[in-house]
């Protein structure tokens, strides 16, 4: 038998291999939902992802993207590849890592290990890497271009050098050992954020290691300086910039000095100092302070991945988030200013309301020679009883306050108590925003619809809908490798207790920790589980230490000799575990074959016409599109414009410029009346002598001029814009609309001088000035699109000028009377629906569609197609209008996209079109789930999410039935529909 180095390091390279075979062949073929597209886009042509950046991330994803050879519609495939090779290398340091945790607790010499403990340690590693491999949550991030695999590998590598430094006994070696883990961390900064949480036991390492006596108290301070490190780093990464701006301002400011000045000063002096307290060091002979310097000065190696942020932002590429071309816009990019910051430790509730307002930190801006002040950041002042230590019940964005109430059962006006922030935490942020998905992975996951559970050892599959029994991420692990997990830990604590607390403490700062820093809302656009991969990772080191757990519980209980040695039958049958979590796990993790992320942006591209303008909102709108337009050049004449980032200013100057063949968006207002802190909020504020309509045009100059005519004070003693009336009216040139010949002969006598509308009363934000100054500019010579994915809001109760053409609305100077959710010109929708849209593997039954999947790009596909079949129906065209609907079945049949809640409108169309059967089939599916679900949930309270959904199916299928004269089936559907409507209705 080969020597236990020797065996270890092959069984290293055997998991490796099976977790990249594994890897490999799941892998997403093209860019997944969320943020692959965007970090594909950005990976190919080096541009500018969302705030803080990756830069190490998409110069590797840069590399693998030359795989591809110049096959754009392999690049995606390429990148995947990336974070599937560094997924890889994170299961092959893991296995490492639980081995020679795993050593530890033998207190042999590794020349005196027998066969059978040789055997036991690499099958501890091989059980614990093996699980982690197939897990949900690192499984997911493994097989995608996403920071989180990657991030994954630079944990893993950083844990394993700890140890491995831990057993170096030359002083040399081992200080080398330490500047190699500085510069990883510093590299992993380059690629996600996550990696420094694990810095604070990194340290409590240190300490033991270099300690002869380790006592509490002083491991406790250890992990202090920890906590110290780390708050240094995470405060330097925004810090460093803000410093250098300082120097920045003194010497072009005060001295004259031309701009970037004091950014070339910073580096030198930052350069100098550490060069001379090298040298100092040396000459003196202070080993830890020279290992001290080495470790900064490699860690800021590795952070100067970033000089490709800025390199690039100078470059001006299309995807450029945040702009940070110079030292005041990176400070932001860096910082995340964008984004919303929550109180941690004391602030507002989400029933706060603020009293007063006052300047904040100043706004600064390039003007002539020098940096000025343009504006203050607001800083809003609480009374002190609507303020709270500890808040977590703090946001009143969207629909949270409702949210907050439901969960904590309080009633409208009534204020949170610290008890309620205290349940809140407990049972919502640490139970669901984190246990449950440490279960999805280690006991079983109830499904992948959203808010989905996790599934207990006796979770039966009776009574259960067949919808959800069926449904492929339904899993139950029997709590197998959670229990093992939970051994492992104990086994540990009893063996080497320093070793527990610092896995203990990583487990717990990578999860609890970290759930707690980032202070979750009562609703996410997605489940958050990738977030607590680190959490989950250290789980899976207790896992496999269960193995060993197992043998010497076996070895104390049986006194008598078996056929097979006691770590050999441990072995064999926990090898079991990894193996059920891989054929219970693989069909939902398999991406083989799946396109439609691609697809559903090339068909939303596809309903514009050409040299469109298109509004979208959020990240499943807009990043598929931006990576058919970047990567595979699809459609570049289309410009899509974000409206969740419209609001920022250096998103709105980069619509004001060319972009591959789509020209500037038309567009008046300039640089100051939208930068950061101007017209952020336009308050409505009506005013009697304009109440009955304003026009827009009159009223986009008057905003721009700041004129007196339409401002109001503010409480500081500023004036701000209003918006003075709700009825906005916008003129019309007919000959001009006439020779674009986009209106239809059918529409042409409808069309007026002008058109006018209420917006309603309410305040207009920075989102909808812009899109208003758009539509007032534009005056009919591009087309304006709106995606039929938006929140109502953002239609700005224009719908009734809009022509539905697909995926999108098209803004028109025509209103149909009564068309209060637009109107389908059929001729344009047919042709963009029948053959401009692409549905590659959407029909079959074997490749996996998430709730992602089947959420958006369904419910957009399934309502473009209802709505032409009903008016084509409307213009006496049965045939057309069955053609669609035999290939809306046709493409997204139920055997692979079941049928939802849309769906019931198609049994009413059916009928109209004379196909009775397929209504009658789709009806009998349909009633028979609803009935399953909501007998269901009559059985188990709260598993079902939305029983009206449900009833409403039933109500449509109903009244198909009795409009179809299907009186037996509409009164034995109606039967079923009064039997739940007493409980649920």
């Amino acid at each position: 038998m080969p020597t236990f180095r020797r065996l270890n390091t092959l069984t290293g390279w055997l998991v490796f291999a099976i977790a990249l075979i594994t890897y490999v062949t799941t892998v997403e073929r093209t860019a997944s939902f969320w943020d692959c597209g965007e970090f594909i886009a950005a990976s190919f042509k080096l541009q500018i992802p969302h705030p803080p950046g990756a830069p190490l991330f998409l110069l590797i994803g840069r590399i693998f993207s030359m795989l591809s050879l110049g096959d754009l519609t392999q690049v995606a495939y390429w990148i995947n590849m990336g974070s599937v090779l560094a997924s890889a290398f994170t299961i092959l340091f893991l296995f490492w890592t639980i081995t020679m945790l795993a050593q530890k607790l033998v207190s042999k010499a590794e020349s005196e290990y027998s066969q059978s403990e040789s055997l036991l340690i690499v099958g501890t590693g091989l059980v614990g890497a093996l699980a982690y491999t197939f897990s949900d949550t690192f499984w997911f991030s493994a097989v995608e271009a996403e920071v989180y695999g990657m991030s994954s590998f630079f944990t893993a590598i950083v844990v394993w050098a700890a140890f491995r430094w831990e057993r170096i006994e030359d002083g040399a070696a081992s200080n080398r050992w330490l500047i190699f883990i500085a510069y990883l961390t510093g590299l992993s900064i380059g690629v996600h954020l996550l990696n420094l949480v694990i810095l604070p036991p990194l340290a409590l390492i240190y300490y033991v290691r270099k300690s002869e006596k380790p006592t509490f108290w002083r491991g406790v301070a250890a992990l202090a300086v920890g906590l110290v490190i780390l708050g240094v780093i995470n405060a330097s990464i925004a810090g460093i910039p803000t410093l250098v701006f300082w120097m920045e301002r003194q010497l072009v400011n005060s001295l004259g000095l031309p701009f970037n000045s004091g950014v070339f000063l910073s580096a030198l002096l930052a350069i100098g100092a550490i060069s001379y307290g090298l040298i100092w060091s040396v000459q003196r002979q202070r080993v830890a302070l020279n290992t001290a310097l080495l470790a900064g000065a490699f860690l800021l190696i590795g952070y100067t991945s970033y000089l490709q942020v800025l390199v690039r932002a100078n470059f001006n590429p299309p995807l450029n988030e945040n702009d940070p071309s110079d030292i005041i816009r990176f400070r932001a990019y860096q910082a995340r200013e964008q984004y919303e910051s929550r109180s941690l430790l004391y602030g507002p509730v989400f029933t706060s309301r603020p009293i007063d307002q006052k300047k904040g930190a100043p706004m600064w801006k390039r003007q002539g020679n020098q940096y000025v002040i343009y504006d203050y950041y607001p800083e809003y002042t609480y009374a002190p009883g609507d303020q709270m230590l500890f808040p977590r019940v703090y946001s009143t964005h969207l629909n949270h306050p409702q949210l907050y109430r439901q969960i904590l059962g309080l009633a409208e006006g009534q204020k949170p108590t610290m008890g309620d922030n205290l349940k809140f935490l407990f049972t919502y942020q640490l139970g669901h925003m984190w246990w449950r998905y440490l279960m999805w992975n280690f006991a079983g996951r109830e499904s992948d619809e959203e808010g989905a559970s996790y599934l207990l050892p006796w979770s039966s599959n009776d009574q259960v809908p067949d919808l959800l029994k069926a449904n492929k991420a339904r899993d139950n692990f029997y709590m197998l490798p959670f229990l093992l997990g939970l051994l492992g830990a104990v086994f540990q604590f009893s063996r080497r207790r320093q070793d527990l607390i610092v896995i203990g403490l990583m487990f717990l700062l990578t999860g609890i920790g970290l759930q707690i820093f980032l202070n979750s809302p009562p609703s996410e656009p997605r489940e958050r589980d990738y977030i607590y991969v680190g959490s989950f990772y250290f789980f899976a080191i207790w896992l496999g230490l269960g193995v060993m757990a197992l043998a010497e519980a076996l070895r104390s209980v049986l006194r008598f000799r078996l056929a097979i040695p006691r770590n050999e039958l441990v072995l064999g049958l926990c090898i079991f575990v990894p193996i059920m979590m891989c054929m219970k796990s693989w069909d939902n993790h398999n991406r083989d074959h799946r396109f439609h992320s691609v697809d559903f942006a090339k068909n939303m591209l596809n309903s514009c016409a050409p040299n469109g303008i298109l509004f979208t909102e959020g990240d499943n709108d807009t990043f598929p599109l931006w990576y058919v337009q970047e990567v595979e050049g699809f459609r570049r004449d289309i410009r899509v414009c974000n409206l969740s980032l419209l609001g920022t200013e250096w998103y709105i100057q980069q619509m004001k410029r060319k972009t591959y063949e789509s020209e500037p968006v038309p567009m008046s207002l300039t640089y100051d009346q939208f930068n950061k802190g101007k017209n952020d909020i336009i308050p409505f504020y009506e005013v009697p002598s304009v109440k009955n309509g304003i026009d827009l045009k009159q009223y986009i100059s008057l905003v721009k001029q700041s004129n007196p005519a339409i401002q109001v004070p503010l409480t500081t003693g500023d004036m701000t814009n209003i918006l003075p009336s709700s009825v906005l009216f916008l003129p019309v040139d007919k000959r001009s609309v006439d020779q674009a010949k986009f209106v239809p002969a059918t529409l042409r006598p409808l069309m007026k001088d002008t058109i006018q509308w209420s917006i309603g009363k309410k305040d207009l934000f920075k989102p909808d000035l812009i899109m208003l100054d758009i539509i007032a500019n534009n005056d009919w010579k591009r087309p304006i699109y709106f995606s039929s994915t938006l929140a109502t809001d953002h239609y700005q109760n224009l719908k009734n000028y809009m022509q539905l053409e697909g995926y999108a609305y098209r803004l028109m100077p025509v209103a149909v009377p009564g068309a209060e959710d637009g109107y389908v010109n059929s001729d344009i929708m047919f042709e963009n629906m029948m053959h401009k849209t692409a549905w590659r593997e959407f029909d079959n039954p074997d490749v996996y569609y998430d709730d992602t999947y089947k959420g958006a790009p369904v419910i957009s596909a399934r309502i473009a197609f209802f709505r032409l079949a009903d008016q084509l129906l409307r213009e006496g065209k049965t045939e057309k209008a069955r053609q669609v609907l035999d290939y809306s079945l046709k493409v997204m049949p139920d055997k692979s996209i079941p049928y939802d809640q849309l769906s019931s409108n198609y049994v009413r169309v059916l009928f109209a079109v004379n196909d009775p059967k397929k209504a009658l089939t789709i009806a009998d599916t349909m009633v028979t789930r609803a009935d399953q679900n909501l007998s269901y949930a009559r059985q188990n309270p709260g598993s079902l999410r939305h029983p009206n959904g449900d009833l409403y199916v039933l109500q449509t299928i109903i009244e198909a039935c009795k409009a179809a004269k299907q009186t037996a089936e509409a009164a034995k559907y109606e039967a079923i529909f009064q039997k739940h409507l007493a409980i649920f209705g």
